[in-house]
């Protein structure tokens, strides 16, 4: 069984795989009168002729280390994943090797930060550490076969 050191979350390592949401150092500008920080378009839904929409996800939570067998990825369209609570949660990521997912990579996703997945990243469910969460999901909807699973051999995730 393979196992794999979950990595810190940064806009650098994860750029392969989408983007990081969270604040930038400094707001794009100031609205409502100047009581609101405007952190403006920290991603692109992609959508390949379907429609963008919101949906919440509750999810089931994990505990470290947390072993990994199903890889999903959706080939039309991104998917962006915003904790609605607090606490850290796991993002794991794998790049496409041949149409398959490669080597699996865990990042420790920070309280209040969320992602967006490029269109076709492999990627883990929904993994909450210690418990419950839900999550603010932003995708595709709309024709053509937008989910791929794959079932992996066991990776096991740990700090």
């Amino acid at each position: 069984m393979t196992q794999i050191r979950i990595e810190p979350l940064t806009a650098e390592a994860f750029a392969p795989f989408g983007d990081v949401l969270a604040p930038k150092s400094a707001p794009d500008r100031m609205i409502n009168a100047g009581r609101c920080e405007r952190h403006h378009a920290l991603a692109t839904v992609e959508r390949h002729g379907g429609e963008a929409i919101i949906s919440i996800f509750r999810s089931d939570p994990v505990s470290l280390p947390y072993e990994c067998t199903l890889l999903e990825r959706h080939p039309l369209g991104s998917q962006a994943f915003m904790p609605m609570g607090q606490g850290a949660w796991l993002s794991v990521v794998a790049p496409d090797t041949g149409g398959r997912p490669g080597t699996p990579r865990g990042f420790l996703v920070p309280s209040g930060v969320g992602v967006n997945l490029r269109a076709g990243v492999w990627h883990g469910v929904l993994t909450p550490l210690d418990h419950a969460a839900d999550f603010l999901v932003v995708d595709r909807e709309g024709d053509g076969v937008n989910l791929q699973e794959v079932t992996i051999p066991p990776v096991v995730f740990t700090q």
